[in-house]
């Protein structure tokens, strides 16, 4: 069970969240560290339930675009004060993730999401940016041993790109995964391409990162009843 303080401090991250207010979410989570309470409780039960209802406002048409930044800096700002704070804790989750954008794309932002949220449940993340070349995906790959390669593309143009270097990664490490996301993919392209998996449904990047926290919060209830959170 939360105590009442632990509670109080999850509703102003999340309700920070929701209004996009970044000097309350950085207040908030600041007394997160400074009363010692979870890092990890504190993103999981705040920080992501705040986003996830941004994501039903967008759905709904009530947010747009420059609401969703707004929302996501905020975002950003607290995690960057808890994040530190979960360092600590071992969840045993090993794993190593490449994830960029490919070449001639530079849109990113559910790209960046998805990263932070892989960074805070434990993976080591290689963010290589956008407007990657193929040679560079297949490099930190190989240089990495990385379990799972993440590609990114918001347009139809770039998204061809894909299929290139999920056939240069695979040549090189058959072993590797390789998932895709963005607008115009689809679970046919994802298949054509040789992908291990892809956002279904992806009619928003933006929007299906958000969802992504979702599942990442599943990983999360895993270790909810290990000692750490006792």
């Amino acid at each position: 069970m939360l105590e009442k303080r632990d509670r109080v401090l999850f509703e102003q991250l999340k309700e920070g969240i929701i209004l996009f207010d970044e000097e309350a979410v950085v207040r908030t989570a600041e007394a997160v560290v400074e009363e010692r309470i979870n890092a990890l409780k504190a993103i999981m039960e705040g920080l992501v339930p705040g986003m996830e209802h941004v994501a039903d406002l967008y759905e709904r048409q009530d947010y747009f675009i420059p609401e969703l930044l707004m929302c996501t800096e905020a975002l950003y700002a607290g995690l960057n004060i808890l994040r530190p704070h979960v360092a600590k804790y071992d969840l045993n989750i090993k794993g190593v993730v490449v994830i960029g954008v490919v070449k001639g794309d530079v849109h990113d932002i559910g790209k960046n999401i998805i990263k932070v949220m892989f960074e805070v449940v434990g993976f080591e993340i290689h963010d290589l940016g956008r407007d990657v070349p193929l040679a560079q995906f297949v490099k930190k790959q190989l240089d990495t041993n990385a379990d799972l390669v993440c590609l990114s593309a918001m347009m139809t143009t770039t998204m061809v790109e894909m299929r290139e270097i999920i056939t240069s990664v695979k040549k090189r490490n058959p072993k590797a995964r390789i998932i895709i996301g963005g607008a115009p993919v689809t679970g046919e392209i994802a298949r054509q391409y040789g992908a291990d998996g892809f956002a279904p449904d992806a009619s928003n990047a933006l929007k299906k990162a958000i969802q992504m926290l979702g599942v990442l919060k599943k990983v999360y209830n895993e270790f909810i009843s290990d000692s750490i959170f006792k």
